[in-house]
C-alpha cells in the first residue's frame, strides 16, 4: 500500500468502516458502543494523521460492529478541530485523533492536549523526512543549508499549519542551521505536500507517511530523514544528523483522545479496543508500510508522554521565537 495522496473534492466527513459482523468478543453491543463512533481529525485529508485515522477506523469498525466516521476539521494549526472535539458529548462515542502539533501554545489558545482532553491511546511513532522539489539544485543537507545562506529568505517551506509537525521541524532546522526560509502554512499536511510537489514551495520537513508516496513517484526528492537512524523505507537516505546538522532529531507521535469528562470506564474500553487493533497482523502490516512504529502504552504512560512532549516543544517554540501569523 502506498501513502495516500490528496484527492480534490474529498468530503470533510467520510464513513470509513461499517461492519455487519457481530461485535468482537469482550465488547457488548448492548453496553458499548451502541451507536456509530466519531473520530475527529483536526487536520486536512491526505496527511499522515488522516492516514492513521482511516487505518484505525477501518479496523475498529470490523471489531466493534459499528460504523466509524472520520471527520476532518482543519484550521488554525489544529485549533479549530481541537476546540470542536473538546466540546463534543463525552459519551464514549466521540474521539479526536491527532499528532505532534502545538499551535495551541503558539496562538495562546484556551485549550491544550494535557488539560482539555482525556488521553485514550498512543497509536505509535513515525519518522520525519526533509524533502525538496526536484527543481531545487541541491542533493543533500549541506547543499540546502549553503543555498539558504547564500539567498536568505528566498526559499519557501510548506507546513500543515502553525504549530504543526512540519512547522516545528523546519523552525528547529532553521534555528540549528542558522538559515532563513519563509513559512507557507496550509490547513493540513495533504495540501502542504501537494504544494511542494507542484513546486510552489521548495522545502518541507514533514512526516514520512505524508511524503513517502510523492518521493516514490519522483515528485519530491528526499535529502534526509529526521530520526536517529536511517529508515528502512528509504534505506539510501541519510539522517539529518549524519548529513550536515549534528544533534537534529525529530519524530511524530499519533494519539487518540476523548473529551475531558468522558467516563473512565468508556475511555478504558476504547483503549482496549485500540490496543487489540494494534495487535492485528493486518493493521501492523499497514502501519509498517506507512513507516509507523505501533505503540501499546498504558493510558498513564500516554498522559506522561503528552506532558513531556508539551514541555519539550514549548521550549523549542520559545528558543526559536516561533510566533503565529
Amino acid at each position: 500500500m502506498k501513502a495516500s495522496s490528496l484527492r480534490a473534492g474529498m468530503p470533510a466527513s467520510i464513513i470509513v468502516a461499517t461492519s455487519l459482523l457481530s461485535p468482537a468478543v469482550g465488547w457488548s453491543a448492548a453496553a458499548w458502543p451502541d451507536k456509530p463512533l466519531r473520530i475527529v481529525v483536526p487536520w486536512a485529508p491526505g496527511g499522515s494523521t488522516d492516514i492513521v485515522a482511516r487505518l484505525l477506523g477501518a479496523d475498529l469498525g470490523k471489531r466493534l460492529g459499528q460504523t466509524v466516521v472520520i471527520e476532518n476539521r482543519a484550521g488554525a494549526g489544529s485549533i479549530v478541530g481541537m476546540e470542536f472535539s473538546a466540546a463534543m458529548p463525552p459519551d464514549g462515542h466521540n474521539f479526536m485523533l491527532t499528532s505532534t502539533g502545538y499551535g495551541f501554545i503558539i496562538n495562546k489558545a484556551k485549550i491544550d492536549l494535557v488539560n482539555s482532553f482525556a488521553p485514550v491511546a498512543l497509536l505509535g511513532f513515525g519518522d520525519s523526512a526533509l524533502v525538496v522539489h526536484p527543481s531545487l539544485p541541491v542533493k543533500n543537507v549541506k547543499e540546502l543549508i549553503a543555498l539558504a545562506k547564500r539567498k536568505p529568505g528566498s526559499l519557501n517551506y510548506s507546513s500543515s499549519g502553525i504549530g504543526g509537525f512540519p512547522h516545528l521541524n523546519t523552525e528547529l532546522f532553521k534555528m540549528m542551521a542558522g538559515v532563513d526560509m519563509a513559512h507557507v502554512p496550509f490547513k493540513g499536511a495533504g495540501p502542504a505536500v501537494a504544494d511542494t510537489s507542484a513546486g510552489n514551495t521548495q522545502v518541507q520537513i514533514g512526516s514520512l507517511p505524508s511524503v513517502l508516496g510523492q518521493v516514490r513517484a519522483g515528485r519530491l526528492r528526499a535529502l534526509a530523514v529526521g530520526g536517529p537512524k536511517r529508515n528502512p523505507l528509504l534505506p539510501d537516505v541519510p539522517t539529518i544528523n549524519e548529513s550536515g546538522l549534528p544533534g537534529y532529531e525529530t519524530y511524530i507521535w499519533f494519539g487518540l483522545f476523548a473529551p475531558r469528562t468522558t467516563p473512565a470506564n468508556l475511555v478504558a474500553q476504547m483503549h482496549a479496543a485500540v490496543n487489540t487493533s494494534l495487535e492485528s497482523p493486518d493493521m501492523l502490516k499497514r502501519m509498517d508500510e506507512q513507516g509507523i512504529d505501533p505503540s501499546r502504552r498504558s493510558i498513564a504512560e500516554f498522559a506522561k508522554l503528552m506532558e513531556s512532549e508539551t514541555v519539550k516543544w514549548a521550549k523549542v517554540i520559545k528558543a526559536a521565537n516561533i510566533t503565529g501569523e
